[in-house]
């Protein structure tokens, strides 16, 4: 399962679930891809929900959409600070066009919502925000992954296995 040549966006912020940054970006690691924590601050630690940290390495406005092959969004509350800066939202719509893989999950998809991008589009969440997925014209289904096209959905930390699993085998 190499995926050597592989850079990803891990997207940081306060109060993110701490399985759903670290999981991924640990999993991915394993594979062999580069992943980048991406915050609001270059070398602020932010801390999940349970107290776990993660340090950004570069700062939104310093990454280039063109450089990477694709963008994570861990879900808790930090979606919520996410969506507020318009360089995460560029972000977002610049993987979309450029169909490179946008991974979400939990409360992520608010960030998407915000982007929006989900017109037509199926995806999973938390249950929490499906009205709010609706909303936006996605298609919401109650199920642990969903792949359409390029953007990966998921609802939750019990579903992390099957979320990258799908990942992974879309990087390859």
């Amino acid at each position: 399962m190499e995926i050597t040549s592989t850079k990803i966006i891990a997207l940081v912020h306060d109060q993110f679930e701490d399985l759903e940054l670290w999981y991924p970006v640990l999993r991915l690691r394993e594979a062999g891809a580069e992943v980048v924590l991406v915050g609001e601050k270059a070398g602020k630690e932010y801390f999940g929900k349970h107290g776990v940290p993660a340090v950004a390495e570069v700062s939104y406005h310093e990454v280039d959409s063109t450089d990477f092959q694709g963008i994570l969004v861990p879900g808790g509350w930090a979606p919520d600070k996410l969506r507020r800066y318009p360089e995460v939202i560029e972000l977002v719509r610049a993987f979309d066009k450029e169909q490179k893989l946008i991974g979400q999950i939990c409360h992520a998809g608010w960030v998407l919502i915000s982007a929006d991008i989900l017109k037509g589009r199926e995806v999973t969440s938390t249950p929490a925000i499906k009205d709010d997925l609706v909303n936006a014209g996605a298609i919401w289904k109650n199920t642990d992954v969903i792949r359409d096209g390029h953007i990966i959905s998921s609802r939750r930390p019990p579903d992390l296995p099957a979320y990258m699993r799908e990942v992974i085998a879309y990087l390859k």
